[in-house]
């Protein structure tokens, strides 16, 4: 267990500089943010420091900038996104090199918070190099991560920074994260299922192997269900099927036995398009020229009939196309039957990405035990890798 800012010593914070990751990769269009999510994720943390006087400096990255800054991938309109949620200023520092910087997170007034610009500015920022973790330790006292979304990234802001500055902490979403993630691979109430889709198996071979001998069953949806289907010597018409990930399915299949739990049928059209005419067909009729593009009504019924009597689900991955309707109606139905679920007192959990997406699409945010702000970390996590970001932290 990694030591978090709730462990720290209130008072001790008074005055002190909080240099804190955070995860401020939004989407911006003509200089504004489109999408808060993740600044209003930080807020937590953030205003907890401010509240015990400390001085607040912020890092994070902002998309992938090439060679160098680039002002298409500035973070000034995140900085003015924060001052807004905060109803406080937040000051902006270009360039962390140089005493000017460290003298400026000095002269903030306590409870004061600053934003760094871009750490993907510098190019050794992605090589974890210890010479840029060396100038943003310069920064601050404490170090707190509350990034998880860049967590599986050793990065000079992530990983080699925590090894400068005593004490290195978990903020507020870091521990959130750590421990519905954590809990529900080490202590899930049971049933325990497993919700996964998503287009190619062998990206989900890792996870489905370290899954599979801790749940009761793992429900598999999405395009990668059909190349299951091949594997069971099965017709998929046009459907997307991973030819090279064929074996690997049939070894899972038999290692997995009655916890693999695949679609009873599809609901499949001749090309993906809104409004294209569409059938729904038992697995084994899907017809060539066809193409399966999500789940059928059977299958959303028995998914959601085991999720809804489940007391832990972990859900990564679509069960159709479901930026394209009506191919979102079988991803929609997984997220009503764990809105059920959550109501009914399961721990239910949802991956990042494109999960969380569809989640937010639906409006049932609130409706679930925890929602990852981190599609990638998650995904390591669940697959029992080790992410340096949080190795880097203090132990408990």
């Amino acid at each position: 267990m990694k030591r978090s800012l709730r462990s720290l010593d209130a008072a001790a914070l008074e005055g002190r500089r909080a240099l804190v990751r955070v995860d401020f990769n939004c989407p911006v269009k003509d200089g504004v943010v489109t999408d808060n999510t993740r600044i209003r994720a930080s807020l937590p943390t953030i205003q907890y420091l401010r509240d015990k006087g400390a001085r607040i400096v912020l890092l994070s990255h902002l998309g992938r900038p090439k060679g160098g800054p680039d002002p298409k991938y500035t973070l000034r309109p995140c900085a003015l996104e924060l001052e807004k949620l905060l109803g406080a200023p937040v000051s902006f520092i270009e360039d962390p090199a140089g005493d000017a910087a460290v003298q400026a997170t000095k002269r903030m007034p306590r409870g004061g918070v600053a934003l760094v610009e871009n750490t993907r500015f510098h190019p050794g920022e992605e090589k974890n190099d210890a010479g840029l973790a060396a100038v943003l330790a310069q920064l601050g006292d404490i170090y707190v991560n509350d990034a998880f979304g860049s967590a599986h990234r050793a990065h000079s802001s992530t990983e080699a920074v925590a090894r400068l500055i005593q004490p290195a902490v978990s903020g507020f979403l870091m521990e959130k994260e750590l421990e519905y993630l954590g809990g529900a691979l080490e202590q899930p109430r049971r049933p325990f299922v497993a919700v996964l889709g998503g287009a190619k198996v062998s990206g989900k071979i890792d996870l489905i192997e370290h899954l599979l001998p801790r749940v009761d069953a793992i429900l598999v949806g999405g395009a990668m269900a059909c190349t299951f289907f091949r594997a069971m010597g099965l017709q998929t018409g046009n459907s997307l099927v991973e030819e090279d990930g064929v074996e690997m399915a049939r070894g899972l299949m038999a290692q997995a036995g009655d916890k693999l739990v695949l679609p009873r049928g599809a609901v499949i059209a001749e090309k993906l398009e809104a409004g294209v005419a569409t059938r729904s067909v038992s697995r084994d009729k899907i017809p060539a020229g066809w193409a399966m593009f999500d789940i059928d009504a059977a299958s959303e019924a028995d998914f959601a009939e085991r999720i809804r009597r489940a007391g832990t689900v972990v859900w990564n991955g679509p069960m159709g196309v479901f930026e394209t309707p009506p191919f979102d109606h079988g991803t929609i139905a997984i997220a009503r039957a764990m809105a059920d679920a959550t109501a009914g007192g399961a721990t239910t959990v949802v991956g990042g990405g494109d999960s969380a997406a569809a989640v937010a699409q639906a409006g049932l945010e609130a409706k679930m035990s925890h929602v990852s702000t981190g599609g990638g970390a998650s995904l390591e996590f669940l697959e029992g890798k080790v992410l340096p970001g949080v190795a880097a932290l203090n132990e408990a």
